[in-house]
């Protein structure tokens, strides 16, 4: 058994390394907001997206609310009307601000909420930097669990600049020094898993969800799955044989919306003369047909693999085919900020990053599937209802948040995350 001291040391040395991890998540939040004029901070272009500082007070208000409060004594608020300001959707912890009227806050000003964060951050320095002993674990979970959640409003942050700007017939771009892409996309090809019964969802060391949890065992059948995303060339091969006019291919809910949302494209296509254009980050963009398409939501995923004679994966059937393969692909920190094809390759590729992939399956509760206690068991078990799984990152993700366990999810309609689509078939 180890002794005190080295246990003690041992104490010391994680508290370091999450400070160090705490600073570097803090500090990219923050980057990934310097290209944005300040006016740009406060716009709320859809119900479904947050203003930009909204996001900087709210990850900031996660910690206030979940760390510092409870397990701080000497821990002053800033403002006690935060509590309610920034407050996503905890009714156990109080009352949330109206989503949809976000983009009503014009105060706090910016200056205001980065002067929040770092008052946050200094009373958290204090928390991690001066403690003579251990902390609890519960403590060092909740911190855990404030990082990985800022991570999600990083890619979201990206995913809301980006309607946001796109809503502006000046076609603002919010950085004109992204990477581009090179390669050409593969040939698609399909490969064989065998049927069996496999263990999927976290288990062992390292942080996860509660959502991904517990390890358990599940029938898969033989399967086939695609090499690579379906791209935006093979997505256009679909429009251009009339997929948008052809009520066959859409399950009556997608079929509806469609007609309502008058949708003839992915979001972010711009039709111009014969061809298409892309709205990106990088502004407009001819339309890269080797890339992965992007920005679909489940409805035409779905139609597409009717269309393609194949089908969307189970979560299940993606996870097993991802367990042992390299994590590795176009992340945030590759800085191309769109989808790039991956170019010649043999087996699976670019089953992380570039794009989310829909998949056939129901957010739903694992088999013995237990929240997290109190006001924190609100975070991902209370939406299990009427949205679909999405897996394996992408362009906006930062690298160390995916796993091959990670479960994200959408409602059918929603399309302005990075989301495209692999295609499954029986074998």
């Amino acid at each position: 058994m180890p002794n005190r001291a080295s246990r003690i040391d041992a104490a010391h040395l994680h508290l370091e390394r999450l400070w160090q991890r705490y600073q570097r998540v803090r500090a990219a939040s923050e980057r990934l907001c310097e290209p944005l004029e300040r006016e740009d901070y406060v716009i709320q272009s859809m119900p479904d997206v947050s203003p930009p500082k909204w996001h900087l007070a709210h990850v900031t208000w996660f910690f206030e609310a979940f760390v510092l409060r409870p397990f701080l004594p000497s821990y002053r608020p800033l403002d006690e009307r935060y509590d309610h300001l920034f407050n996503s959707y905890y009714q156990t912890h109080g009352t949330p601000f109206e989503r949809a009227r976000r983009g009503l806050l014009s105060r706090p000003t910016v200056s205001e909420v980065y002067a929040y964060r770092s008052h946050v951050d200094l009373a958290m320095a204090q928390l991690l930097t001066r403690q003579s002993g251990e902390l609890a674990d519960e403590i060092l979970q909740r911190i855990e669990l404030g990082l990985e959640h800022e991570q999600q409003h990083q890619e979201l942050l990206l995913m809301d600049i980006k309607h946001i700007l796109a809503q502006n017939p000046l076609r603002p771009v919010y950085r004109d020094d992204l990477k581009p892409g090179a390669a050409t996309a593969g040939e698609l090809q399909w490969l064989h898993f065998p049927a069996g019964l496999r263990h999927v969802g976290h288990a062992g060391e390292g942080f996860a969800f509660d959502c991904e949890r517990p390890r358990h065992r599940v029938f898969v059948d033989d399967f086939q799955l695609a090499s690579r995303p379906v791209s935006n060339g093979e997505y256009l091969e679909f429009i251009r044989a009339g997929g948008y006019r052809s009520t066959a291919l859409w399950l009556a809910d997608g079929w509806d919306h469609i007609q309502r949302a008058g949708w003839q494209a992915p979001l972010y296509w711009l039709r111009e003369g014969d061809g298409w254009l892309e709205l990106t980050l990088g502004g407009p963009r001819e339309l890269d047909l080797a890339a992965p398409v992007c920005h679909l939501s489940y409805f035409e995923a779905e139609a597409f693999a009717t269309w393609a004679q194949a089908r969307l994966p189970r979560e299940e059937e993606w996870e097993v085919a991802a367990q042992d393969e390299q994590l590795r692909g176009n992340f945030v920190e590759n800085d191309h900020l769109q989808p790039v094809a991956a170019g010649a390759g043999e087996g699976l590729q670019q089953l992380y990053g570039d794009v989310w992939e829909w998949t056939a399956s129901a957010y739903r509760p694992y088999p013995g599937f237990r929240p997290l206690g109190g006001s924190l068991g609100e975070y991902n078990g209370k939406f299990m209802s009427g949205q679909m799984v999405l897996r394996g990152g992408s362009c906006a993700t930062p690298e160390d948040h995916v796993r091959p366990t990670y479960r994200n999810f959408f409602y059918p309609t929603m399309r302005w995350q990075f989301s495209g689509l692999r295609l499954a078939k029986e074998l």
